[in-house]
């Protein structure tokens, strides 16, 4: 057998410790909110130990977590030098997940297995390729033996945030500064380019009132559908706009979140709007960003004027800046990775995976913005559909892991040859 057969064949012969290994950590809760993710660390840290990988540990700083709205991070890299000379390899999956929300028929945490599926919060996105990732080293180790160059593994937790306190914070405080990086994704396609995300919190202020006299109040959340209703109709003006980057169409908006009003018979004073608004590769984030602020600040001044509303009276806003992410533009570095992602991805799956940009944003921009070229593959489905990530029955086929981690092995044994 040639290297890449014997890689394959080791994948195999130690797929069952790699499904007991994601099992074991999707049954460890990562909800973010609230963020709690520092257990998750040394559940892993402990875990991988056992194969000898030493897991340097980088808590950040309790109090930078709490304002950043979470409450613990503690990011973990592995680094498996090599020799002298060849490149480093990074390998990134977050750990961090939203909450599981309803609808559930598995336990999301019971990481059940059903029909060649495992089911969990995290089993795709990507708690799946923490074990592609170290399983495809633990492969490379054990039989093409590389003798320069070196790999690391980031698991990090920050990436339902921004990453700026996973990766960010590692490249920050200058931790790490790979060569080539490639992150978790799905193994049917090779992501070179992803939209950026901007989100936003709006509040909209009237005067709380008794409803039986309505008129003494100023109605917050008229003030808010009137918001609303002119976001809404930017969102529909953006399906005119195209991108030109394969596999993003257009930018669109979503308002994720309404809050306010404190009673059913009282007039609310406050109601809080959360929105996504994701930019595709060619837009300029300021402009984004100063568009959807004129446009709230038109629909209030609108909506104050309809009703006569003035001075105390009138209906006003507060604008804060969530996130911003920018989007990821390919390097021309990153031929390395793409090429041979999909050499092997056809070799093992049988059809050669597309190189082509997601409208999901991720951590990969962070290291891509350091001068470091990155793609997106790892374990997982054809389409963020299929995998339900961020929706009730997450789940990864377990063929699918098996296949991933025999690329990215194969992909290593290359890239450090």
């Amino acid at each position: 057998m040639n290297t890449y057969e014997r890689l394959d064949a080791w994948i195999d012969q130690h797929f069952d410790e790699q499904i007991t290994f994601l099992q074991q950590l999707v049954r460890v809760p990562t909800d973010t909110p609230p963020g709690n993710n520092a257990p998750h660390a040394e559940r892993t840290a402990e875990l991988i130990a056992a194969w000898g990988f030493d897991a340097e540990k980088h808590a950040v700083p309790e109090q930078e977590v709490r304002d950043y709205g979470m409450q613990s991070i503690t990011n973990l890299i592995v680094r498996r030098p090599y020799g002298d000379g060849g490149r480093t390899v990074a390998l990134n999956a977050h750990g961090d997940v939203v909450p599981p929300g309803e609808g559930w028929q598995h336990d999301p945490y019971g990481a059940e297995i059903d029909s060649g599926a495992m089911y969990g919060r995290a089993t795709a996105v990507s708690k799946s390729d923490f074990s592609t990732f170290t399983f495809a080293v633990r492969a490379l180790e054990a039989v093409a033996k590389p003798s320069k160059g070196a790999i690391e593994l980031h698991f990090t937790y920050d990436e339902e945030f921004g990453g700026l306190l996973g990766p960010g914070w590692l490249l920050a405080q200058g931790l790490t500064k790979p060569d080539l990086l490639i992150a978790a994704g799905f193994s049917y396609e090779v992501v070179t380019a992803h939209n950026g995300c901007l989100q936003m919190e709006v509040t909209v202020h009237g005067k709380m009132a008794h409803a039986a006299v309505p008129h003494t109040g100023v109605d917050a959340l008229q003030g808010a559908v009137a918001v609303m209703g002119a976001l809404y109709a930017e969102n529909t003006a953006y399906k005119q706009i195209s991108s030109r980057v394969p596999g993003i169409k257009h930018p669109y908006l979503n308002i994720g979140r309404i809050e306010g009003g404190t009673n059913t018979n009282v007039i609310p004073g406050k109601v809080v709007l959360k929105l996504d608004r994701r930019m595709i590769p060619e837009e300029n984030p300021a402009e984004v960003e100063a568009r959807i602020r004129a446009v709230i600040a038109q629909a209030v001044q609108d909506f104050n004027a309809q009703r006569g509303y003035t001075g105390d009276d009138a209906v006003r806003v507060d604008i804060r800046r969530i996130l911003l992410a920018n989007a990821m533009t390919p390097l021309a570095g990153n031929a390395p990775l793409v090429d041979a992602i999909q050499k092997h991805g056809e070799a093992v799956f049988g059809e050669k995976p597309p190189a082509v940009g997601t409208p999901l944003y991720t951590d990969v921009r962070l290291y891509v913005e350091q001068g470091i070229p990155g793609v997106i593959y790892g374990a997982g489905p054809r389409t963020v559909l299929e995998s339900h990530a961020k929706r009730n029955d997450e789940r990864v086929q377990l063929e699918d892991l098996r296949r991933a981690t025999k690329v990215v092995a194969r992909t290593l044994a290359d890239l450090l040859a």
